[in-house]
């Protein structure tokens, strides 16, 4: 392969890596948000679970006592969801991240074969230039 033609894959394969990095990036942030959501239903879960056992305490009817059970059990599975989608979000940049190191790879051994072919022809020339001086 010429080093021309070598220099087009190794243009390719670093603008890859670069799409392969930003999204990783994306999904990264995607999990953060994702997790952020999940500490905020649980923050609020809690505050709320507080406040029901306060109204627990100076008294409340059956029926009200009934309507924050039934709350408190929908943040549950709220929180729940949340907690799958931030596993999923995690499971999600975890592959986008073997995905850019793989093609980060890819291009560090072509970028190497670049260099080598370099130096081989700077070898050559200079092979090249000594006959020269020698004649």
């Amino acid at each position: 392969m010429s080093q021309s033609q070598l220099q087009l894959v190794a243009d390719w394969e670093r603008q890859k890596e670069q799409k392969l990095s930003q999204d990783f990036q994306v999904a990264q942030h995607y999990a953060m948000e994702n997790k952020q959501k999940l500490s905020g239903l649980e923050n609020y879960r809690l505050d709320y679970l507080r406040q029901a056992q306060n109204k627990a305490q100076q008294g409340v009817g059956s029926q009200t006592f009934s309507q924050h059970q039934q709350f408190i059990g929908k943040l549950d599975k709220a929180c729940e969801l949340q907690m799958q989608n931030l596993n999923q979000a995690l499971i999600v940049a975890d592959q986008r991240k073997a995905q850019w190191l793989r093609q980060q790879q890819k291009r560090k051994a072509v970028e190497l074969l670049l260099d080598k072919q370099a130096l081989a022809k700077q070898k050559l020339e200079q092979k090249q230039e000594q006959m020269m001086l020698d004649e």
